[in-house]
């Protein structure tokens, strides 16, 4: 059958592959994992193989899937155009780069932004596993971009990354300082993103900021809510926290968080921008 799209889960080389119909109706998937393919249609089955030849590892296996769950249920209704979870680290920022009409300095100001995004993407990627799942761009309809969301049996993290431009960085309660740059609202913006986040999921989401090449990180004594990582210290701090959720929660949780409409209309109150500098 002619028309059949495959389309991807998650980053790049890893999860599933889906083939939809032209309409965007899942009839099968391809598990990578697993290596193999699920047929919820079996008229498509010739169709299927063909379209996911190009990616098939040796050996793979062809049936049924198994009894879905909810959450399998929810991605499979998922429209492509709605699904975040293909979103690179700094995508936002990509595109005001590429197509933004900023002139040359505010598009100067914006490259540490994206790097450091990216850099800090890379470490948490590096995280995907059944047990872990990974968002970038999560936009907030009139309040700025989530540059990350971490889910995982540690819970919900919210991430907001800085560059550090290789400079003394100081988190307070309200404001950040990087050397002797003017001070950011980033620990304010990333409380009121993760109590917004925390509405749309309905589950705790904790905030956190990772500082991307500082020279030296302090943190004032007050700040206990915010996690202050690093690109270093981020994969054994959330590997090592004691689990609060169960790999099928993780997986819901993703699936809901990956849908671009559960962010509409769930403000519940004003999220400051926050400038990006």
């Amino acid at each position: 059958m002619r028309g059949l799209r495959v389309l991807p889960s998650g980053r790049p080389g890893r999860g599933r592959l889906y083939v939809n119909l032209p309409d965007g109706q899942a009839v099968a998937w391809y598990d990578r994992e697993t290596n193999r393919i699920s047929v919820l249609r079996d008229e498509h089955r010739e169709a299927v193989l063909a379209a996911l030849r190009p990616y098939l590892h040796q050996g793979y296996t062809l049936g049924p899937p198994p009894v879905p769950t909810p959450a399998d249920l929810r991605r499979l209704a998922l429209p492509p155009d709605e699904d975040l979870a293909p979103n690179r680290p700094g995508e936002a920022l990509l595109g005001e780069l590429a197509y933004g009409s900023a002139g040359a300095r505010a598009r100067h100001r914006l490259r540490p932004e994206v790097l450091a995004q990216q850099r800090m993407g890379e470490e948490l990627d590096a995280l995907e596993s059944p047990d872990w799942r990974v968002l970038h761009a999560v936009a907030l309809p009139g309040a700025g971009v989530i540059d990350h969301l971490v889910i995982g049996p540690s819970g919900i993290l919210c991430v907001r990354t800085v560059p550090g431009r290789r400079q003394r960085a100081a988190v307070g309660d309200l404001l950040l300082t990087v050397g002797r740059a003017e001070p950011r609202q980033d620990p304010r913006w990333i409380r009121q993103a993760a109590a917004r986040a925390s509405r749309a999921l309905t589950a705790p989401v904790t905030p956190a900021l990772a500082l991307v090449e500082a020279s030296r990180i302090e943190v004032a004594p007050t700040v206990r809510d915010i996690r202050v990582l690093q690109p270093a210290t981020a994969l054994p701090y959330l590997s090592e926290a004691p689990a609060t959720l169960k790999p099928p929660d993780v997986e819901a949780l993703f699936v809901l968080a990956r849908d671009r409409r559960t962010w509409a209309g769930r403000s519940a109150g004003p999220v400051p921008r926050g400038p990006r500098r």
